[in-house]
């Protein structure tokens, strides 16, 4: 399963850090087990909601004070356009390293 989500994340990061992908699927991996948490719909309002509170603000310890939340969510929807499913690991993948913090997903 693993290799699956590092092949999503390598569709759109040419290098990712194998280790970043390997502390996210450890930590959301009950999360990816269902069929209903393991994609993300990033144009639903309560979906991005949830993203920003739970992995942003918890898991990565940012803070949203400038609207920057928004606005990395908007780049990943938009470089994930092509992709009707968008996975859970693949968009915290390229949000924690939109932020500099792949350290923190580790």
């Amino acid at each position: 399963m693993a290799a699956d989500w590092a092949a999503d994340v390598r569709k759109y990061v040419a290098n990712p850090d194998e280790d970043a992908i390997a502390g996210l699927l450890k930590s959301y991996r009950l999360v990816m087990s269902s069929a209903d948490s393991r994609y993300v719909a990033l144009s639903d309002a309560d979906e991005r909601d949830t993203v920003k509170k739970n992995f942003l603000t918890k898991k990565l310890g940012l803070a949203d004070a400038d609207g920057s939340f928004d606005a990395a969510l908007d780049e990943v929807a938009a470089a994930m356009k092509a992709d009707r499913t968008k996975s859970r690991i693949t968009v915290y993948y390229l949000l924690a390293e939109a932020f500099g913090k792949l350290d923190a997903v580790k």
